[in-house]
């Protein structure tokens, strides 16, 4: 059992999108929430629920969003962790093209954790704010 639940949560969206699955279930934390919330608001997903049917151990569902009816693919085609429990990544806002590889060439968003909460790095470039940068979707 792995103590970090943004891994966990990161690769159950991986796995299910790629085998094409409706939903899939995440152990719950606040931060996976406040991560789902932002991938909900940005497209990538359709929606995710939060399921409270035993206390002891609630889950989040989360509903995927795919491009075509008849084919189904995914809206990422790359999720990737960047900040680790043994190696945590921060920068500025001016500098978040530069600590994430996928950003220089304009395409996905990378998760910020700041001060005002977790979003986006568009929307924390636009307040200025700087960071954690939690993950890639791509």
């Amino acid at each position: 059992m792995t103590n970090d639940l943004v891994s966990e949560m990161l690769t159950t969206i991986r796995n299910g999108s790629l085998a094409k699955h409706s939903t899939a279930p995440i152990r719950y934390s606040k931060l996976n929430m406040e991560i789902l919330k932002v991938l909900a608001k940005e497209g990538y997903i359709q929606e995710y629920i939060f399921d409270n049917f035993l206390a002891s151990d609630p889950k989040l569902k989360v509903v995927f969003k795919y491009k075509g009816w008849w084919i189904k693919k995914p809206f990422f085609s790359n999720i990737k962790r960047i900040s680790r429990p043994g190696q945590r990544i921060f920068a500025s806002y001016k500098d978040f093209h530069k600590k994430v590889d996928g950003l220089k060439q304009n395409n996905g968003i990378a998760i910020i954790s700041t001060s005002s909460g977790i979003m986006s790095h568009i929307k924390a470039a636009k307040f200025k704010k700087g960071g954690e940068i939690l993950c890639y979707i791509g």
